[in-house]
């Protein structure tokens, strides 16, 4: 009989009761969209090994990656450009089992403990909008890179929980130890997120204070004498999240980080192949070296001209840019020194280059080799 009271109470957390709504139906949302995540990437890893018989760590991957931004993480470029959904899409996503495990652990507690003191349409309110604001904070900070989890409505249930706790909505002898416990508990969440690796502490960060304000807006009674209308309350709600919208998106470069990388891993690949003919042996014959020279020369620099006009189109933070500088010299000068190169084996320069030549290939290695 006891086990089986412990199993139905147990059981009470998954299902909506009374005063307990928006929390079971969250919390199912979130399990049902992992286990759903989880059995489509079976399904797909499964595909790709077969489909291409011997897939590599890369291309499981690269599978992962495509299969989470269909799905709705949170990713600065996308939002940035135009697909805001992702803000409230992400909050459901989480990466394994540990991850979701401990933040529906969170959410219920929180459920339990404030849901009945706001009211299902509150309580949903502030932890999506907690949520989204917490993501808009992550994409200031984190220019690259892909964002998931509801620990930043989370963190706006925490921030909720303290404001109703200071506004008085609960008995004057429990409040205490509660705004203790939840102080205490919400900085040690603050204070792991930002020393733990692939935590996104801004996400937290934003969703605390947003949730603390929302709740204060909702809540609070200014004035016992004058009662402000619920519509009046999520109004000036509404309207402070959508200047905080707009705000963040106005404000927020939208950088080509991403791309610039793989650009620059291209451009790079490209100049390694100059390695094969910087010490050309003497004795080749002509034809053999001018095959050489525009093989793993013009060829691969000629194409960096074109990666380098792929760069110029990005906007990017400084350090990239002043990295691109670098590129857009050393892509010219490259280009330049193997042009010559095969001028003068062309001409008949079999021992020596030319002091152009021999000065070109000089500025590639002083590019190369400058220090920081």
């Amino acid at each position: 009989m006891a086990t089986k009271n412990k199993i139905k109470n147990l059981l009470f957390l998954f299902f909506p009761q009374k005063g307990y709504t928006a929390t079971p139906t969250v919390v199912l949302i979130n399990v049902f969209y992992y286990v759903a995540i989880f059995l489509f990437s079976v399904v797909l890893m499964i595909n790709l090994s077969l489909k291409t018989g011997s897939a590599s760590y890369d291309d499981y991957i690269e599978e992962i990656r495509r299969i989470s931004l269909n799905f709705g993480v949170n990713q600065r470029n996308l939002v940035l450009g135009g697909e805001y959904w992702r803000l409230i899409t992400y909050q459901f996503i989480h990466g394994s089992k540990s991850h979701l495990f401990f933040n529906m652990y969170a959410l219920i507690y929180l459920g339990l403990m404030i849901e009945n003191k706001l009211g299902w349409k509150k309580y949903l309110f502030i932890y999506l909008v907690s949520g989204i604001c917490g993501g808009l904070v992550s994409l200031i900070f984190h220019q690259e890179g892909v964002m998931m989890g509801a620990s930043g409505a989370i963190m706006g249930l925490y921030g909720a929980f303290i404001a109703l706790l200071i506004t008085k909505s609960f008995e004057p002898k429990a409040t205490k130890a509660l705004l203790a416990s939840t102080l205490i508990v919400s900085l040690l969440v603050l204070i792991n997120g930002a020393f733990g690796k692939r935590v996104d502490n801004a996400a937290h960060i934003g969703g605390f204070v947003s949730g603390f304000i929302f709740t204060y807006l909702l809540n609070y009674k200014w004035d016992k004498t004058v009662e402000i209308k619920s519509w009046a309350r999520y109004a000036v709600s509404v309207l402070l999240f959508l200047m905080f919208f707009s705000g963040v998106l106005h404000f927020s470069p939208k950088y080509g980080t991403e791309e610039y990388r793989k650009l620059r891993d291209t451009f790079n690949r490209n100049m390694g192949a100059l390695n094969s003919i910087m010490n050309l042996k003497i004795s080749l014959p002509k034809d053999v070296k001018l095959t050489s020279i525009k093989q793993d020369g013009i060829i691969p620099m000629e194409r960096n001209l074109v990666v380098i006009k792929q760069m110029q189109a990005l906007n990017l933070k400084s350090e990239d840019a002043k990295e691109r500088e670098e590129k857009i010299k050393l892509s010219k000068a490259s280009h330049r020194a193997v042009m010559l190169m095969y001028r003068d084996i062309k001409a008949d320069s079999a021992y020596r280059y030319s002091k152009q030549t021999s000065n070109a290939l000089a500025q590639v290695f002083e590019i190369l080799y400058k220090p920081d």
